[in-house]
């Protein structure tokens, strides 16, 4: 029998560069990752796909998983709602992988509070002012969801003290070499 995987976090506000990360950490086989896909009743953005990016789902096929109690955690924001399958990170924890979250700091909470083991990251930005930067460089919203970003974003940074460790992504490659090291440690 395989032995149990970890369960890892990774957060932080948006734009922080966590998806750039994990996808840095997936690269290396030795850290056995499984990048557990969000569900999230949003359309997708240019480029994604569905079950590698996020599973995109209908708001009643969303209540449904809320109902059955497969949610790990789920947020709302910006009008759409993005949830973690309990089903799948259960799953593969069983197999022996070691399953990486890439969520936010509410739904980090949420998860700490049922599965107190796992292991929390928050990446942090080097300045504010480089996180306002790659939220506009995204050129994918209007002014207005920026803007509440920017808002969730000031709110966010002041949260990293809840987390077991915390990292600043000035360099991908450095960011994800520290986090690769933290996931050998566990």
């Amino acid at each position: 029998m395989a032995t149990k995987g970890h369960l890892f976090i990774l957060s932080g506000p948006s734009g922080v560069g966590k998806g750039t990360v994990r996808k840095e950490l997936m690269k290396d086989p030795s850290l056995r990752l499984y990048y557990s896909v969000s569900m999230t009743t949003r359309s997708p953005r240019p480029g994604e796909v569905d079950g590698k990016d996020y599973y995109f789902v209908s708001p009643a096929q969303f209540d449904e998983n809320l109902k059955r109690g497969n949610l790990l955690e789920w947020a709302e924001f910006v009008g759409n709602r993005y949830g973690t399958p309990k089903d799948k990170v259960e799953e593969m924890l069983e197999s022996g992988k070691n399953v990486l979250l890439e969520i936010e700091v509410n739904g980090t909470m949420e998860v700490l509070a049922k599965c107190p083991e796992a292991i929390s990251i928050y990446l942090i930005p080097p300045s504010f002012e480089a996180l306002e930067s790659r939220i506009r460089g995204r050129s994918t919203e209007p002014e207005e969801v920026i803007q509440q970003r920017l808002a969730k974003a000031r709110y966010e940074l002041t949260m990293g003290d809840r987390y077991r460790y915390r990292v600043e992504n000035d360099d991908v490659l450095r960011a994800a070499s520290e986090i690769a090291a933290i996931i050998k440690a566990a």
